[in-house]
């Protein structure tokens, strides 16, 4: 039995990176939903002062929504490469 240890290093070293990947795409998902978060809360208090209100927080809430998404199409992906034809 021969082992290649070059492609079981690209491999391990490339599983690694996307894992790190979607880790931080995730990770920016969730800051995304947190400054919506910010931005909603902050327009509810400036509205109940009687300031000009903030941002509605709909392009955090959108780029979430796009960071979530690429994680579950990752997700799907490596599934189907598992799962074969």
């Amino acid at each position: 039995m021969h082992i290649k240890w070059n492609a079981l290093a690209q491999t391990a070293g490339f599983s690694f990176g996307i894992t790190v990947a979607v880790v931080a795409v995730f990770a920016l998902g969730i800051l995304a939903l947190s400054r919506r978060e910010a931005a909603l809360s902050a327009r509810r208090s400036a509205a109940g002062a009687g300031a000009a209100a903030g941002g509605s927080g709909k392009l955090a809430l959108a780029g979430a929504y796009a960071c979530f998404a690429v994680c579950g199409a990752a997700v799907l992906y490596g599934l189907s490469l598992i799962a074969g034809h």
